[in-house]
């Protein structure tokens, strides 16, 4: 090859970022939280005198970047107007993704994406082509925004009429719950979140409503959107998306309404429709909403531990949620399944399931566990407090869900730090992360000979 065609080909080859987006992302992550985090610490962004912390500022902007909800300070009243809309912004840009907003705007300044634009934005996006990359990531921007200014009418319009707040005020809780429940945040602007709307099935409802298809996915709402009344062609993704998410919701109202029933501190003052109605709630809100509508503070163990697990799985691929991913979930209990049966093929809806997917799916339940379990045994060494709360902080931090039983803001500093990494991993994903340290990708030239090994 001559020394121009070499030339060529170097400058026609992707940078090493292109080729790997994920690290593109977890950098667009770390930028947007570097940038959240010099806003925040403004004199502005305070209600009262001075600003705030570098550590407070940090944890806030990850925590709203991340759209987990975690909070060392009380977002409502810490933060001044300025900094609630630093903090509503780092949530937006969080739950569209870094790389879907840059997409857009590059469309919007040249009317064209490059290949590798195209390739960063569909790893963030999930899409299943690069060719769709544009038109999925228009769709989104246009879907997020028109659910969110439904969500806001309807929160605006109660806030105003049910609890007197003035106009502006009302809008302004609307728009910012809105944004923040289906981005599966779990910001609020009041001290106990939403606490004190636990009966009120307008507030209640529309927010569930809100993180439901907010965590669902993208690529699912879009198909539940053109088939939903033909279940038998919906792809795999949908199949297990949909009755996973309904699967668990049930799983955790029931579980809600035995262990809190006749808790004193959480459900049994409350009337019996509004008891159910609160713990169909906190079974939407574990699945990495964050809104805290019952003191978890109060709550029993097994609550915990049942809330514990609802937050590891987490919500749809490619939306808002968090955790490990319902599909994850899903596909692990497919291969279990054909395991026990003794089937030579994973199979869900008369598809076949690829090894790929299967080993994908153990690889990141497997990372969460591992990051879970290092994250809580740090804890645990930083501080004194019993291990089912730290457990809960874990996972809460891992999976970007936001509840807490309230000891956040007493943390050591060292302890907050912990739960900002897990936070920032949580959300960019434990594969994302993995393939964007990665240095290379190696390709087998050759397989070695099988041999059975005993297992269990």
């Amino acid at each position: 090859m001559s020394r121009g065609i070499r030339a060529r080909a170097r400058r026609s080859a992707p940078s090493a970022g292109f080729t790997r987006p994920g690290r593109v992302i977890a950098t667009a992550f770390a930028g947007a939280v570097a940038v959240g985090t010099g806003l925040l610490s403004l004199p502005v962004a305070t209600a009262g005198p001075g600003r705030a912390s570098l550590l407070d500022a940090l944890f806030t902007a990850t925590s709203a970047v991340c759209v987990t909800g975690l909070v060392t300070v009380d977002t409502g009243t810490y933060w001044s107007a300025a900094g609630q809309v630093v903090v509503l912004l780092l949530i937006q840009v969080g739950g569209l993704g870094i790389m879907t907003l840059a997409s857009l705007l590059a469309l919007l300044l040249s009317r064209r994406l490059g290949l590798r634009a195209r390739l960063v934005a569909q790893a963030e996006t999930k899409s299943l082509s690069a060719a769709d990359v544009r038109r999925v990531v228009r769709t989104v921007v246009v879907f997020s925004l028109t659910a969110e200014a439904l969500v806001a009418a309807v929160l605006s319009a109660r806030f105003a009429l049910g609890y007197d707040r003035a106009p502006a005020d009302a809008l302004w809780y609307g728009v910012f719950h809105a944004v923040s429940s289906f981005n599966n945040a779990g910001f609020g602007l009041d001290a106990a979140s939403i606490i004190p709307y636990v009966a009120d099935p307008w507030i209640s409802l529309t927010l569930c409503a809100a993180v439901v298809v907010g965590g669902l996915g993208f690529p699912v709402v879009f198909e539940l959107a053109r088939s939903w009344r033909r279940p038998r062609s919906w792809s795999v993704l949908t199949r297990i998306t949909v009755l996973v998410t309904a699967v668990l919701l049930v799983v955790g109202t029931a579980g809600y309404l035995l262990t809190e029933g006749g808790n004193p501190g959480t459900l049994r003052p409350l009337g019996a429709g509004a008891t159910v109605l609160a713990a169909v709630t906190a079974s939407v809100m574990a699945r990495t909403a964050g809104f805290n509508n019952v003191d978890f503070g109060a709550a029993q163990p097994e609550t915990l531990l049942l809330t514990d697990a609802l937050m590891f799985i987490g919500g749809g691929s490619a939306g808002t949620a968090g955790g490990i991913k319902v599909t994850t979930f899903g596909l692990l209990a497919a291969v279990l399944w054909a395991e026990v049966r003794g089937d030579p093929d994973v199979e869900v809806g008369r598809r076949r399931v690829p090894a790929g997917n299967q080993r994908q799916a153990l690889a990141v339940a497997l990372l969460g566990i591992a990051l879970v379990a290092v994250g809580t045994f740090v804890l645990l060494a930083l501080t004194d407090v019993a291990f089912d709360r730290v457990l809960f902080e874990t996972v809460s931090a891992f999976a970007t869900v936001g509840l807490s039983t309230g000891i956040t803001a007493d943390l050591p500093p060292s302890a907050q730090v912990v739960l900002v990494v897990l936070m920032f991993v949580g959300r960019i994903g434990p594969l994302t992360l993995a393939s964007g340290l990665a240095l290379r990708e190696r390709a087998r030239r050759h397989q070695l000979p099988d041999e059975r090994t005993i297992v269990g």
